[in-house]
């Protein structure tokens, strides 16, 4: 492409010097500027892949400016994605990787993606799960959401199970099929009840929609992990990839 790119400005420039110099320096006369138009819309005719070449450019430009957009928000955001206080943990708290996931209970995909957070669990000792309530699909949504978030305050270490029965229900979860979970989980049912009616869960609730809307997090499930932000279920081959790398080099790629 650039030496495509030479090649029209070599033209453009002989163009311009063999036309009659312009009163001023620094502009063209209408003359000049026409016939410089001809020569570039001549070359372009004749070669019209540097037309793809340069949009295939800008394109791979517009890309790599999201993708340090990404990373910058990333860093920017580190204490609210890795440590917040709203935030449920699955695995080792003190793990040293940490694997951050946005997710609705009403998401098919997120429901796909259980099995890949098992596998995870059950393999990379290393590897902790943090999960952000992010209800966007539905009210049941939201509903299972605010549970889930009274489940985390009352009880931490009961989420993990209540997090794998609501997530693994068939069909659409909502309040009562929550609190039927948190119930299985070993929670009282009024407690949780009472609890997910409070600041305290809505707070938690609006960290996940704040910091989604911050990292332009659109849809679930959406995972980031060291400086790395991945979206849908991938499934564990391309996660434990990236968590391999994480614990060789401290990034998703070495």
């Amino acid at each position: 492409m650039f030496v495509h790119f030479r090649k029209v400005l070599s033209a453009t420039l002989v163009a311009a010097t063999l036309l009659p110099c312009a009163a001023s320096a620094e502009e063209f006369t209408d003359g000049q500027k026409a016939a410089i138009g001809e020569v570039v819309k001549s070359y372009l005719l004749e070669n019209p892949e540097v037309i793809t070449e340069a949009l295939q450019a800008l394109d791979a430009r517009n890309k790599a400016a999201e993708e340090q957009g990404r990373v910058d928000a990333i860093q920017t955001n580190r204490e609210a994605i890795f440590s917040s206080p709203y935030q449920a943990v699955l695995g080792d708290p003190n793990a040293k990787i940490a694997l951050v996931e946005f997710f609705d209970y009403n998401c098919g995909y997120c429901k796909k993606a259980l099995s890949d957070t098992r596998a995870i669990l059950d393999k990379e000792k290393d590897v902790k799960i943090i999960l952000k309530e992010f209800p966007i699909l539905s009210e049941g949504s939201v509903e299972a959401a605010k549970v889930a978030a009274a489940v985390n305050i009352l009880d931490p270490k009961a989420y993990e199970a209540f997090h794998f029965e609501l997530m693994g229900i068939r069909g659409q979860a909502d309040g009562d099929r929550a609190l039927a979970a948190a119930v299985k989980a070993g929670l009282d049912e009024a407690k949780v009840k009472e609890t997910a009616g409070t600041k305290a869960v809505a707070e938690a609730i609006n960290h996940s929609y704040d910091l989604a809307r911050k990292l332009n997090i659109n849809g679930t499930p959406a995972y980031i992990i060291g400086d790395e932000m991945v979206y849908g279920a991938v499934g564990f081959a391309d996660l434990n990839r990236r968590i391999e790398a994480m614990r060789a080099c401290g990034k998703t790629a070495c």
